[in-house]
């Protein structure tokens, strides 16, 4: 039998038979044993390398306007990866790269290229008909993806070792042109209340460039059926209820002067951009994640950049100790739920 790999309940992904072992004679049906699930969806890792990453061409300008180079986007991902690991770690990651800096060529990659070795890890595609994913296991892989031209990093919404249960869901709030973010702002405490109202709690995180994110960590009991159930019907009720203020669509034509409430970030293999992460932006703006009293009190998406003197203390995620999942009923009661936030 030949297949892609295993699913996170120990199940064969493509399974396929090739022929019968001659040496062998075939069980009868059902006398085959279960196979027992992997401890972890990543192929046989190599030596760890703990050795510091060479960054080439340190004093090259990445950021013009800002005059920052390569070697200060390392000095930043090592001085912010304690915080920015608890969220990026174990999650399968795009990278946006900039090798020529961000007036250069731009693109992103999901797949690791064979010399991206030390501090990365190389995942099977779970549907077995794709190049290997990877992700990044410490700092020396964020300095290993620097090194090779990485300043944006994308995470999925799931982690290692079972990559069919997402851990957390994004409502990315991505406001039209003409519209101000004070609106955001306003956007973002309507779905906090709706999120409470069942019994979901979430934090802020201001994107970096002009929309915020609503981000609601799970302990991983759904599946990605139901959390793609659950977003999309929240956005398309809010687009509804208030058409002159949200979309839930993604057509450009219909986003005039709106907000359109991406609830696409909740699909498996969908990705987001990672908290901390550095923007491809003049100012190289940051992802930050922020209490709802600091996002009150923000003017921009834009706030912070990778000069570390703008990061706030303290990190939401760690204010969610108590695991939470989107329950049965509220998946039923949507409708009545979402009527019953914009009331209050």
């Amino acid at each position: 039998m030949g297949f892609g790999g295993h699913t996170g309940n120990g199940r064969l992904r493509a399974a396929r038979f090739l022929g019968w072992h001659t040496a062998k004679t075939p069980k009868p049906v059902g006398a085959a044993t279960r196979v027992a699930p992997p401890q972890k969806l990543l192929k046989d890792p190599a030596p760890r390398d703990d050795r510091p990453v060479t960054i080439t061409h340190p004093a090259r300008i990445v950021f013009p306007e800002v005059g920052i180079t390569k070697g200060d986007i390392a000095a930043y991902y090592q001085k912010i990866a304690p915080r920015m690991l608890r969220y990026l770690e174990g999650r399968p990651v795009s990278i946006l790269r900039a090798p020529d800096g961000i007036g250069g060529e731009t693109f992103f990659q999901r797949h690791a290229m064979p010399a991206m070795k030390r501090g990365i890890e190389r995942i099977p595609d779970p549907d077995g008909n794709r190049a290997d994913y990877f992700c990044v296991r410490d700092a020396t892989g964020l300095a290993s993806a620097v090194q090779f031209g990485a300043i944006e990093f994308h995470g999925w919404g799931a982690r290692l070792p079972d990559l069919t249960v997402p851990d957390r869901m994004i409502f990315d709030l991505d406001p039209a042109g003409d519209v101000p973010f004070s609106a955001v702002k306003s956007a973002a405490e309507l779905i906090r209340r709706i999120l409470a109202t069942a019994g979901l709690k979430s934090f802020a995180l201001a994107s970096g460039g002009k929309g915020v994110h609503v981000v609601v960590p799970l302990t991983g009991q759904r599946g990605w059926s139901d959390v793609e159930t659950f977003s999309r019907g929240l956005a398309h009720m809010l687009a509804r209820s208030e058409p002159d203020r949200y979309v839930a669509v993604m057509s450009k034509s219909r986003r005039q002067g709106r907000i359109f409430i991406d609830w696409l970030r909740n699909k498996q293999s969908a990705t987001a951009i990672t908290p901390y992460s550095i923007r491809v932006r003049p100012t190289a703006s940051l992802a930050m994640p922020v209490s709802w009293q600091q996002l009150r009190s923000l003017q921009s998406a834009a706030a912070f950049t990778a000069r570390l003197e703008t990061i706030p203390a303290g990190d939401p995620w760690r204010g969610f100790a108590n695991p939470q999942t989107v329950s049965q009923s509220v998946l039923n009661i949507l409708p009545k739920f979402v009527a019953h936030s914009q009331s209050g």
